[in-house]
């Protein structure tokens, strides 16, 4: 069986965002359809209509904005029925809408997102992130970045801890085609030129697939995956920014589509790996131990505390 990592980031514009995030989530070949068309399904129940296809992608930006928000919060909770119809007539007439269709609109993209959450949960996904603050040392190097290479360790773990005949496929929002190439080289370069990368090869697919995210709906998934853990995911004493307080149930949704596993470190037998980690300084070993590096700090755990562990 195949297991398939759709994978997007937030804040890499480096502006506003507190983090910079890549985050991706996983599912099983088998449930792969099934969850894609619960999610079309949870479309046409909350506007009347495919919103990603009548309209544009459902982004985080988009859909969890703080205007959302408090346009949502104009009136008490609007009846399912009809709130479905005056956020299609929203839809369909475009940017000439206002009072209670916008409130509708918003109500529906926010119990949208609830609901994709709850799906992923339903059909066994696990949600991985590789969170950056927005200082953090940058590598020289042209070699693959840290987030990139947690997010594949996460992954791999998550793998092994299936079946060894398992396989895991990666698939990123595609980018400009040099980017792209640039990516697939540095992929190539980890998996088949390092020691852990081979060891992890056993079970990733070494190159990746690049589809259009307005077109594939699980990339989607992710950004908002990554959109949610940029800007309210802080359940690590290393994720010190301040979290938007809207976004909290969201976040704990996110924190139940965690994975969580332990491996032998340092001679601790069950060192605890959580799939969201935070990355102080995305330089590698060699870089950072040179003289003038030496105070840049290892990646972290950005890991909740396992359920019975206190």
């Amino acid at each position: 069986m195949a297991f398939f990592l759709f994978v997007d980031e937030s804040g890499h514009d480096l502006r506003a965002s507190p983090y910079e995030v890549l985050a991706g989530v996983s599912v099983q070949d088998r449930d792969l359809w099934n969850l894609i068309s619960a999610i079309k399904e949870a479309e046409l129940l909350f506007f009347g209509l495919r919103y990603s296809y009548y309209k544009e992608e459902f982004k985080g930006k988009k859909f969890l904005k703080t205007k959302v928000f408090r346009l949502s919060r104009q009136a008490d909770p609007i009846p399912a029925d009809e709130r479905r119809e005056l956020a299609k007539a929203a839809i369909e007439r475009g940017d000439d809408v206002k009072g209670h269709m916008l409130t509708a609109l918003s109500q529906a993209k926010l119990g949208f997102v609830q609901r994709v959450f709850e799906l992923c949960v339903n059909f066994n996904c696990h949600a991985f992130a590789s969170v950056v603050p927005a200082g953090a040392p940058r590598p020289s190097a042209g070699l693959l970045r840290k987030d990139y290479v947690f997010l594949f360790e996460r992954f791999f773990y998550y793998l092994e801890d299936q079946r060894m005949s398992d396989r895991g496929v990666i698939v990123f929002d595609e980018i400009e085609k040099v980017k792209s190439k640039i990516l697939i080289d540095q992929m190539e370069s980890y998996f088949l030129q390092t020691s852990k990368g081979r060891a992890r090869a056993r079970q990733i697919i070494p190159e990746p697939f690049f589809v259009h995210s307005d077109l594939t709906t699980l990339i989607q998934v992710a950004d908002l995956i990554a959109y949610v853990t940029a800007w309210g995911y802080r359940f690590s004493r290393r994720l010190t920014a301040p979290a938007r307080e809207e976004l909290q149930p969201f976040a704990r949704q996110l924190r139940s589509l965690g994975y969580y596993t332990e491996r032998e470190r340092d001679e601790n037998p069950r060192f605890p790996i959580y799939s969201f980690c935070c990355i102080e300084d995305l330089r590698g070993k060699a870089e950072r131990n040179k003289p003038e590096n030496r105070k840049g700090n290892e990646a972290a755990e950005a890991a909740p505390k396992p359920p019975g562990q206190t």
